[in-house]
């Protein structure tokens, strides 16, 4: 029978209590001790829920493919919390009204606290069941970044028309929040964005990293336009984030950099996002997130009379050539060993729905066979010939 440590009966008794006086916020587990995605969630977020029997705790689980919700009551919660950070995550951060806690759990289930004592942590109020949306960035709390850009008021409100870009900027977060633990956390974190533009979600990826996750980041971002990089650079210094600078330049032309830990690239037009993620690639990113757009290549290309019910009508070949082309990439990617994700991201200043790519580098890379073939079969059906598969054939043949 295992006998609890002094610092596992503190910690217990302090959730019982922090629930019993409804001062719980929340809790994120994460960093799973099992590879095993399909058994163990990836993260699990608790937060107080309000439901029409009374207030309980959901834990919120994120699998590979899928999200779980449990409602579970205040007398179980704290049991259930301290044998998910025993028994199953490495990580726990906690928020309580007066203090934060990150928790580090070893293999052998003890526990490391480092508490931090703040004079109020923003309540969280309880939500209503599926009603409420929890947010990264949050309205009401101003965010200089957010305040700078214009997107909100001095005293934290979100400007009625820029309600769709504050929503944008939080789904980035949130896809960012699901992969930030396969980036390094023993030393700066080197990221690269691609086609940057204006960097609201350059800004917003430094403040996540940095600010809410205590990160040490160093962020380049590149764009062709020299009036808005300068505008960047400009408000960086102000904001002072140090690690955090802008550069013009071309992707294709790139070469600052001989690795990099992420890299970002939104709306890279036609073959640019076949050079952002073939860098990617050679530079051993361990996440790439890219939102493609103008997919030009393969239409003048297609060619299949399986196919002729698409490809007679030019529209529905348009579409079809734009997910074809997303769809080699993924596979491509797939082929070299990356773990591959086709996301819906939403962006109000170009089309109303996009398609994100979101492929994790595992710590190492196995060439898959069956993937290739599949690649080769489909190109072969539609008569191709892909700029990214040119642009890795170095990789390729490094990994088979």
């Amino acid at each position: 029978m295992n006998t609890k440590s002094s610092a596992e009966v503190q910690l217990e008794q302090e959730l019982v209590e922090w629930i019993e006086q409804d001062s719980l916020y929340q809790v994120i587990l994460s960093s799973p001790k099992s590879k095993n995605e399909e058994l163990t969630a990836k993260k699990i977020i608790v937060r107080p829920v309000q439901l029409k029997q009374g207030l309980y705790y959901q834990f919120e689980s994120y699998y590979a493919n899928k999200v779980l919700h449990e409602n579970v009551s205040p007398a179980d919660t704290a049991e259930k919390l301290m044998q998910l950070m025993i028994n199953q995550y490495k990580q726990t951060n906690i928020k309580q009204k007066h203090c934060q806690l990150h928790i580090l759990t070893n293999k052998k289930g003890q526990l490391t606290i480092k508490r931090k004592e703040v004079e109020q942590v923003k309540e969280i109020a309880p939500r209503t069941h599926n009603r409420q949306k929890h947010r990264l960035l949050e309205e009401g709390k101003p965010i200089a970044f957010l305040v700078e850009l214009g997107i909100m008021t001095a005293d934290g409100k979100v400007h009625a028309k820029k309600q769709d870009k504050f929503k944008q900027i939080n789904r980035f977060l949130e896809m960012v929040e699901d992969v930030v633990d396969a980036l390094p956390n023993d030393r700066t974190i080197k990221i690269i964005d691609f086609g940057c533009g204006k960097s609201y979600l350059t800004f917003a990826l430094y403040h996540y990293l940095t600010i809410e996750r205590n990160r040490s980041v160093d962020i380049i971002g590149l764009d062709l336009k020299q009036d808005v990089i300068a505008f960047c650079n400009s408000l960086a210094q102000k904001l002072q984030y140090d690690q955090l600078k802008f550069i013009v330049g071309d992707i294709a032309d790139f070469n600052e950099l001989s690795e990099a830990d992420m890299v970002v690239t939104l709306h890279a037009c036609d073959t640019a996002t076949d050079a952002a993620i073939s860098k990617a690639v050679t530079w051993g990113a361990a996440v790439i997130m890219s939102v493609p757009c103008c997919q030009h290549e393969l239409f003048p290309q297609v060619k299949s009379e399986l196919l002729a019910p698409l490809l007679t009508q030019g529209l529905l070949k348009e579409r079809f050539s734009a997910l074809a082309t997303d769809g080699m990439r993924g596979q491509l990617l797939e082929v070299i060993g990356y773990k591959v994700q086709m996301l819906e991201f939403i962006d109000p200043e170009h089309t109303p729905k996009n398609l994100m790519i979101r492929a994790v580098r595992p710590k190492a890379l196995t060439f898959n066979q069956s993937k290739w073939e599949q690649y080769h079969a489909f190109k072969s059906l539609i008569g191709v010939e892909h700029t990214l598969e040119k642009l890795l054939d170095e990789e390729l043949l490094k990994n088979r």
